[in-house]
């Protein structure tokens, strides 16, 4: 008698099979048939998910290749002339000076971070944090007396590029990191173009584009910045690349006129503004001899830059001035920059009326601070020696210059303008 399948047996329940020694073998040969049949179906599922799971593997290795290698940074149609920058830059202080955090830029950052990952960068070196002429103390003191600035000192990170900075740092602020490459000794004054001076410049440049690499957003201020008022709210919306001027022609879009100061500026991180601060950095070597500013204003009209869709704009100086070009109305301003100064002597000397000037003017009554009178003290040190410093005879001999325009403070002559050349 051939066994009926468990199926049918279920589906005919009127059929009944006699009790016999027969019907025993009967249902117990049933159950070894059972028991093969669902074990074939295991085994062959298994055998379909394993064959299901090798294929969501290769397609997914697959498309993850391909994806990886359309927005890989470093493969993107650059020029010719270009070669990627990659490393991340590491802390080389003694592990006795640092605590574990700091010896990890990516820990700092997002210690010091906001909530939309855009932290607050300055670079230190021993001469800036001199307790003699501190640099750091006056910018440290504008963040306290500036208009709802101190919270901002929370994202605040300082890059120390030698080992005084970086213990000058851990004494007075929370987020320090030390950043010190072997083969660079700046921890003294650098003067303006002056070989340790580009070296600092282009250090920066290569840092600043690691800290987008990581995914964060920056606000770079040099240390001779004050800072009176927050400025976020005065940033250009939807715009890679945005910075300070040492002349401003009233258009923040207009690349032909307006004269860009690398010691202010706010970038959002993203694939064209990593791509952009690579370009930069590696077109130093098509002009040598050169600081970023320069190289900036060289390589701002070029082809990859349109390439590459970056929005760059740049900020009025009524909201961001300096000794170039003041911020006129003290109601408006939210930083003021030591720029078309040479001298560490001379800064410090002219920040401190500066800082003096604006405790005055928020100690007037409302209705003072509303009229035309609060201004700011001309920098005379920093004028003079500027003037020195360029020893107008010896200027143009023929070598590229840059027309850069330092407003002249003098009460005597108020409103002109100083043509000075810089190379």
């Amino acid at each position: 008698m051939k066994p009926e399948p468990p199926e049918r047996r279920r589906r005919t329940p009127n059929v009944r099979l006699r009790r016999s020694s027969q019907a025993g073998i009967c249902c117990l040969f049933s159950g070894d048939m059972l028991r093969g049949y669902f074990s074939e179906i295991r085994f062959s599922l298994v055998l379909r998910r394993l064959r299901t799971a090798a294929l969501v593997v290769v397609v997914f290795g697959f498309f993850y290749v391909v994806f990886n290698r359309a927005f890989d940074h470093d493969r993107i149609l650059f020029p010719d002339y270009f070669v990627p920058s990659t490393h991340i830059f590491p802390s080389l202080l003694s592990d006795s000076l640092l605590d574990s955090g700091d010896t990890n830029l990516e820990t700092v950052l997002k210690e010091a971070s906001m909530e939309d990952k855009t932290v607050i960068l300055t670079t230190l070196n021993k001469a800036w944090a001199d307790p003699e002429n501190s640099i750091l103390d006056l910018f440290l003191e504008s963040f306290r007396i500036g208009y709802k600035t101190s919270r901002l000192l929370n994202h605040l990170v300082i890059i120390a590029l030698d080992q005084k900075a970086f213990m000058s740092c851990k004494r007075v602020h929370s987020h320090c990191f030390a950043l010190v490459t072997e083969g660079y000794d700046l921890s003294h004054e650098a003067y303006f173009m002056t070989p340790d001076y580009l070296k600092m410049m282009w250090l920066r440049i290569d840092f600043l584009r690691s800290v987008l690499e990581l995914g964060y957003n920056f606000l770079f201020t040099d240390a001779d910045v004050m800072w009176f008022r927050d400025p976020f709210p005065h940033f250009h919306p939807n715009t890679d690349f945005q910075i300070a001027c040492d002349h401003y022609s009233g258009n923040s879009t207009d690349l032909k006129s307006n004269i860009p100061n690398g010691g202010f500026s706010f970038v959002r991180s993203n694939i064209r503004s990593i791509q952009f601060y690579k370009f930069w950095y590696t077109s130093r070597e098509l002009y040598p001899n050169l600081h970023d500013q320069d190289v900036l204003n060289n390589i701002k009209f070029h082809p990859f830059l349109i390439e590459i869709k970056l929005q760059i704009k740049f900020l009025s100086t009524s909201y961001f001035g300096g000794f170039c070009e003041p911020s006129k109305d003290l109601n408006k301003v939210c930083t003021m920059h030591a720029n078309c100064c040479v001298g560490l002597g001379n800064k410090v000397h002219d920040l401190k009326n500066l800082l003096q000037d604006w405790k005055k003017f928020m100690a007037l009554p409302p209705r003072l601070k509303m009229s035309p009178t609060p201004s700011w003290r001309p920098p005379n040190n920093c004028t003079l020696a500027l003037r020195r410093h360029f020893n107008m005879s010896g200027i143009g001999n023929g070598t590229r210059i840059d027309t850069l325009r330092l407003r002249n403070f003098s009460r005597s002559r108020e409103g002109d303008d100083l043509i000075v050349h810089t190379r």
